[in-house]
């Protein structure tokens, strides 16, 4: 078993201030993988010291040089891609395909994505042609706190760190004292790059310890996390206080609309396919699916076949199967609401509780959909975080577009349709920070964030820099000769 029971502060391993140890649960095996320390305040304190003491050397590093280090963080991430996917399978429970070309292949991409955004970025600029003398400066925000989640490690701490390490400022990261291993190995190519001490650093922990004292913190100038919605709301109270920059990427309940015009039998098998890879557990996974009236019973009988078809099997293993969830816990609440669809009537057509056969142990869940949901079911309503489809019928696309919004979420949305002016018409209506019409991917540097309960700010591209930085205004600029 690993023992990871250090943190890195100040550009090196240091031991925490109170020695308190965390087992890293192998949800596959339900044995533990590693142990770590959980920190306490006394580590924030010491993380948040060496991050500002070393914010103003690195805000004034001229951006080439920012930059030069984060193509070496690349080159480094890219040489261990391998390691980063077997912690991550080991972690949360990924299969070791999924690990790799998607979990691990996502923070090489983002790398990618910022590296090019930021050699181009203008970090001043005129106001305007006519506004003589009127400058705008972009300016690092200064000392981050980045709190990421298990489900996706790698998406979202190079989501985070790239951009504000490009950006100029410095950080603490709490990664998921569930999924930590992975973002220590990331603690150890910002080593090896050769960025300055203090510039990144991380701190194991849970949320009332380090995320709790990171929030209120008051050299701690900005709030970057990504969780539950519940997470977020516990983030914003506490940063209030020192009214820093908060900014959050939470919750979701995504709607994916199915009009008869569109080629139902694809549709429905992506619709289903999507909602269950990461074993259902993404933020903008769409799990409900709406479907027009007359080909509903065909959409029910092409999902509950594809939920059989799906394949659950052992991480370690390669293949296209889905893997467990990452935890007892989510386990046991996924398990609930499960019961609960079939308590408040909803049609079970595929799964339901208990493991798959064949497992006796590990959080392995069934891939499971629901046909008959209302909108005001439970299933309908919470974030269920695992391998679980929820059908609703609609009569029109004024109905499809009113169950879509009806949700405090407002992350992703679907649509799948045959009508181009359609799709335009429901893209537009649809209360969500990204839409995707007939299975199309997001490009590269695309902004990543929703509505409401959802969250603010937006990940990703030109937006995810800008999220790190201040604007100032300086009147009487005088251009140099």
């Amino acid at each position: 078993m690993l023992s990871k029971t250090d943190f890195y502060i100040d550009g090196a391993w240091v031991s925490p201030a109170v020695p308190a140890t965390l087992d890293v649960i192998n949800p596959a095996t339900e044995e533990p993988c590693a142990v770590i320390s959980l920190g306490s305040a006394a580590d924030v304190d010491r993380a948040v010291a060496a991050a500002k003491r070393a914010f103003p050397a690195w805000a004034e590093t001229p951006p080439a040089e920012r930059l030069a280090l984060l193509r070496r963080l690349r080159e480094i991430y890219a040489s261990r891609i391998d390691d980063v996917a077997a912690a991550i399978s080991a972690e949360m429970g990924a299969p070791i395909r999924l690990a790799t070309q998607a979990q691990a292949g996502a923070g090489l991409a983002h790398l990618d994505a910022f590296l090019r955004v930021l050699a181009e970025f203008e970090w001043e600029r005129p106001l305007r042609d006519d506004a003589m003398g009127e400058h705008i400066l972009l300016e690092p925000i200064g000392v981050c706190g980045l709190i990421t989640p298990w489900n996706w490690p790698m998406n979202q701490v190079i989501l985070k760190i790239a951009p504000a390490l490009g950006a100029g400022c410095t950080v603490v990261l709490k990664p998921s004292e569930v999924a930590p291993l992975s973002s220590m190995l990331v603690a150890e190519m910002v080593h090896e790059a050769g960025f300055p001490a203090g510039v990144f650093n991380l701190v194991n922990g849970d949320g009332p310890g380090v995320g709790t004292a990171l929030s209120a913190h008051p050299d701690v100038d900005m709030m970057s996390l990504t969780g539950s919605t519940r997470a977020g709301i516990a983030v914003t109270k506490t940063a209030a206080d020192t009214v820093k920059r908060v900014s959050l990427e939470l919750g979701g309940k995504s709607p994916n609309l199915v009009f008869a015009d569109s080629d139902v039998a694809a549709a429905v098998r992506r619709g289903v396919v999507q909602c269950f890879n990461n074993t259902g557990q993404s933020c903008n996974a769409p799990s409900r699916m709406l479907v027009e009236r007359g080909i509903y019973e065909q959409a029910v009988e092409i999902a509950a076949a594809t939920a059989r078809d799906t394949v659950v099997g052992d991480p370690k293993e390669d293949g296209k199967h889905i893997g467990p969830v990452v935890s007892e816990a989510q386990f046991g609440k996924i398990q609930g609401l499960i019961e609960t669809g079939i308590a408040e009537g909803a049609r079970l057509v595929a799964g339901g509780p208990g493991r798959p056969e064949g497992f006796n142990r590990g959080y392995y869940v069934r891939p499971t959909v629901f046909a008959d949901v209302t909108n005001e079911m439970t299933i309908a309503r919470e974030e269920i975080f695992g391998p679980v489809l929820s059908l609703i019928p609609f009569e029109s696309e004024e109905e499809a577009i009113a169950i879509a919004n009806d949700t405090v979420y407002g992350l992703s949305a679907y649509v799948q349709t045959g009508d181009a002016e359609r799709a335009r018409r429901v893209a537009r209506r649809l209360r969500a920070g990204m839409v995707h019409v007939n299975g199309a991917t997001r490009a590269s540097g695309a902004p990543f964030g929703g509505y409401k309960q959802s969250g603010n700010g937006r990940e990703g591209g030109t937006w995810g820099v800008e999220d790190f930085l201040e604007v100032k205004s300086v009147a009487g600029w005088i251009a140099a000769e």
